[in-house]
């Protein structure tokens, strides 16, 4: 078997990645980091699709990680995660348990493959303030004003990455970065997908299941144990939209409605980001698992993967 193996399993919201990734995880020996940027918070379950149960198969309870580590209302960013991921990857890779990364946030699977050294660059506050009155065309003519080697892996595709490219240029003028040792990774990246109308009937169907199971009161009991508005809007969807209906922004019958529509849209951005990896040289082998049924994906997955490394 090849050295320090990783298995990732990404793909949109609602698309499997968690059953699948236990499935795995049974079958292979190992254990799942979480790619999520909001199951991290304690409290957050219904709301973040956390779904524990799921970790548990044929009766053997699968070993998870970077889920419930930090409390509500606190803030968690891409560079605390690759800190977090590495040092859980070296353990295990130690211990010949198969590290297993499952997740829909791209952005933190990204900076684990492409080892990006930027996400160390800290904020600056006073240049975000003034860098936020201005609109997207003066950010880009500021981001050409500084040397082509600090902003060629600038995003240029939003208001706020922009602002953030800028940022790591600016801090590039005055700051050497550190070149961290991180330990070599031989990934191999499955992608779930599907149709999108498939697609939006799960997004529909699971947030009136969570909806069901009380995300509303979670919700309400964050507030109540001091989680604020603004961190609530920090924390995603879910959350932005059900404070708006806790403070009296939406009815309930508007709450189902603008969020499904964000969940769904929310799921294309995911897709349009994953095609961005491959367009920077990451292999994803996508399966559709609405054309397979639960045991052909398992099968399709560990094919893949005996083929990568083991030798025939």
């Amino acid at each position: 078997m090849h050295q320090n193996p990783l298995l990732i399993v990404l793909g949109p919201t609602a698309s499997g990645k968690t059953k699948l990734a236990v499935r795995l995880a049974e079958a292979l020996n190992g254990e799942v980091i979480s790619a999520d940027s909001r199951q991290i918070f304690k409290g957050m379950d219904i709301g973040t699709g956390k779904d524990l149960s799921e970790y548990t198969i044929n009766g053997k309870a699968i070993p998870y990680h970077l889920i419930d580590i930090k409390q509500a209302g606190e803030r968690y960013n891409v560079n605390e995660f690759k800190e977090d991921f590495f040092t859980l990857f070296q353990k295990l890779t130690n211990q010949k348990i198969l590290p297993i990364l499952c997740g829909g946030t791209g952005m933190y699977i990204h900076s684990i493959l492409q080892n990006h050294e930027y996400t160390a660059i800290p904020v600056n506050n006073e240049l975000r303030d003034t860098l936020n009155q201005l609109n997207i065309e003066s950010l880009r003519g500021r981001l050409s004003s500084y040397p082509s080697d600090f902003t060629k892996q600038a995003d240029h595709s939003s208001h706020k990455r922009m602002i953030r490219a800028i940022e790591i240029a600016e801090y590039l003028v005055h700051n050497d970065l550190p070149l961290i040792e991180r330990p070599e990774i031989d990934p191999l990246v499955i992608g779930l997908t599907s149709d999108v109308e498939l697609r939006r009937q799960k997004v529909i169907t699971r947030l009136e299941l969570r909806l069901n199971e009380g995300m509303i009161d979670e919700v309400r009991r964050l507030i109540s144990e001091g989680v604020t508005k603004e961190d609530l809007v920090f924390y995603g969807l879910e959350y932005k939209f059900i404070a708006a209906y806790l403070f009296d922004e939406l009815t309930y019958s508007e709450l189902k409605e603008k969020l499904a529509i964000a969940i769904c849209q929310f799921a294309k951005r995911q897709m349009t980001f994953f095609r961005k990896m491959e367009k920077d040289g990451i292999k994803i082998n996508w399966f559709n698992n609405a054309e397979l049924n639960p045991d052909e994906l398992l099968d399709g997955v560990l094919t893949a993967f005996k083929a990568k490394y083991f030798f025939p």
